[in-house]
């Protein structure tokens, strides 16, 4: 799946979430990101691959990384450890995934 691809894939999946109002486009560090709508960021585009990046508890993406289902997120070699890429676009993985890290942004900021 090349660039353009996934980052359609992404976007029909947050489509139904942001018509929802449970998120809103924006940017962070330049990437595209959703975020919830109180403005806390949980996904987004890498830029040169469009692969999805997500926020989990760190020991959730130390585990995804274990498994060989994802990559450290390490913009300009500093590394995010709840932070993860996950390439391999899969329509079910990456809307479970987005799902997750939207309810775990949700339940830290109460």
């Amino acid at each position: 799946m090349d660039k353009e691809q996934k980052s359609a894939l992404f976007w029909d999946i947050a489509a139904p979430l942001l018509m929802s109002g449970s998120a809103e486009k924006g940017t962070m560090m330049g990437f595209p990101c959703l975020r919830t709508n109180s403005g806390q960021f949980f996904a987004s585009l890498e830029k040169d691959s469009a692969d999805m990046i997500v926020k989990l508890p760190a020991p959730r993406v130390k585990e995804l990384i274990e498994a060989g289902d994802a990559h450290p997120f390490a913009p300009n070699g500093r590394t995010f450890r709840e932070w993860a890429i996950i390439p391999n676009p899969d329509e079910a993985r990456w809307r479970a995934l987005l799902e997750e890290a939207r309810q775990f942004v949700i339940a830290g900021k109460k």
